[in-house]
């Protein structure tokens, strides 16, 4: 709860200091169009979505990359509907890094299956079967 009127007051400081910068009309324009990109960035939340678990089912992405792409392109489209610039900012550097994982978590070399069964054990283990047959000389003292 803290944390959220914390962000309201720091949200008006940084968007009065921009709007004083910049000017009322621009501040409007800024507002308006991050609040037209997030609700389409939104709309269009559903594609993005099945794209990170097509890349997980593809092996690109392990689970917490799909878990994070997906919460970062989530709430990124969220604050830049909210007014404000602080909120706005946030909001694109969550897409960011959401395209940052598209783009560079892909060059991170795969890690090797921890479970072969083909080559399990040791590989230098000869199986061996031992066979035990009477010796001759054994059933010859026995019959004696």
């Amino acid at each position: 709860m803290i944390f959220l009127v914390l962000l309201f007051f720091a949200e008006l400081f940084v968007s009065l200091k921009v709007g004083i910068m910049i000017g009322f009309g621009w501040s409007v324009v800024w507002i308006l169009s991050t609040m037209v990109i997030g609700a389409l960035l939104l709309r269009l939340s559903p594609y993005a979505l099945w794209n990170n678990f097509q890349t997980f089912n593809f092996g690109h992405f392990d689970i917490r990359d799909v878990h994070n792409a997906s919460m970062a392109y989530l709430l990124g489209a969220i604050l830049l509907i909210i007014p404000g610039v602080l909120t706005d900012l946030i909001g694109i550097g969550l897409l960011l890094y959401t395209l940052y994982l598209h783009l560079f978590a892909r060059i991170r070399p795969t890690p090797k299956a921890t479970h072969d069964p083909f080559n399990e054990g040791e590989n230098n283990v000869i199986d061996v079967e031992i066979i035990d047959e009477p010796d001759r000389g054994d059933s010859d003292r026995r019959s004696r």
